[in-house]
């Protein structure tokens, strides 16, 4: 599924097949697809950017201060979690028995830096399952509820959050991976993790279709409002998609937004630095221009029904092309671009 969207203009197209086994099924452009780390983006950051905009919360709020059980260190921040630059392992423990949010939380507590914080880039899931229980110790609520009720239920994004089996039949998602017991994931969260977790994370768990994604970006780019509903501040906007990372890193982060790290190829080789985005492990891209005003998605279930090849080069090719559709605009002179390093 392909979204390119610029200002009044968009295209949205099925292609392929929303499944090949153990039936082919046919595609529908209101296919609901396993949105894996896109979560981080769609949902974690802008709970965060809304609890820093009532200032609840700032980049610079301790871990510790939070999460007492944290035992990672006194200096580990906001900040560090949402621009992975927090050097906590990539992920929580599988190899041994664990299940719940409670145990998740337990694990990621005991997590250990590998650097001194804000002095290594390592992208990271514990980064962002700290967070979404951050925002449930702040705020009472759970994350999936914040989910709908800050986000979801205001942009009129219905076919949007975390469980969708609740909601919808397992006929309307994309199935992903054949698991465990030989039973075929369709409505259940991909990513091991979160499943262990009952779905809900804040790392992934996400389940959305192309035009609700859509509906979430074009609020982006016009500030944080969308058809007179606004969900964010413009100020809270601009801070979640600028560049957050120490200045000592090269990778360049936001406060949950890829910039220019190793995970950039969706930018492909036009879009000007500045611009922002997000991948899924299941095969998902959003990369947001508000130079150009253009944006695009690609949703997709590449593992299904295994995983196997990448389609990393596949997002930068996407990228590229939907640049070179955009008439008008040059891409390669963009005032108030960031410098290449």
């Amino acid at each position: 599924m392909v979204h390119v969207e610029r200002r009044q203009l968009s295209w949205r197209r099925a292609i392929g097949h929303k499944a090949l086994d153990p039936a082919r099924e046919a595609l529908a452009l209101d296919t609901i697809y396993d949105c894996a780390s896109l979560t981080k983006a769609v949902v974690t950051a802008p709970v965060m950017a809304r609890l820093m905009q009532t200032r609840t919360l700032t980049p610079e709020t301790r871990v510790r201060a939070l999460l007492p059980a944290f035992t990672g260190g006194d200096g580990v921040t906001l900040r560090h979690l949402l621009t992975h630059s927090s050097s906590l392992p990539a992920s929580l423990p599988l190899d041994f028995a664990w299940s719940g949010a409670d145990e998740a939380l337990a694990l990621a507590c005991i997590s250990q830096p590998t650097h001194a914080p804000g002095s290594f880039f390592r992208y990271s899931d514990i980064n962002f399952v700290l967070l979404g229980a951050i925002a449930q110790r702040v705020t009472g609520l759970p994350l999936d509820v914040l989910a709908l009720q800050w986000l979801f239920q205001p942009l009129a994004m219905p076919h949007s959050g975390y469980l969708p089996l609740q909601r919808f039949r397992a006929a309307d998602i994309a199935p992903t991976e054949w698991a465990e017991g030989g039973r075929m994931l369709r409505g259940q969260v991909h990513d091991p993790t979160a499943r262990r977790m009952g779905g809900v994370a804040g790392h992934a768990g996400l389940f959305s279709t192309a035009a609700d994604l859509a509906r979430y970006a074009r609020m982006l780019l016009q500030g944080g409002e969308l058809d007179g509903v606004r969900v964010l501040d413009e100020s809270s906007v601009r801070r979640m998609t600028a560049v957050a990372t120490p200045a000592a890193l090269p990778e360049r982060r936001s406060l949950g937004w890829d910039i220019d790290s190793p995970f950039s190829r969706p930018r492909g080789k036009l879009y000007p630095l500045g611009s922002f985005g997000h991948t899924g492990f299941t095969g998902c891209a959003l990369w947001i221009d508000p130079y150009s005003g253009c944006f695009h998605l690609m949703l997709s279930n590449r593992v299904h029904p295994r995983t196997n090849d990448t389609i990393v080069a596949l997002y930068e090719q996407v990228a590229t092309l939907v640049a070179q559709s955009v008439q008008g605009f040059d891409f390669q002179n963009v005032p108030g671009a960031l410098p290449r390093r």
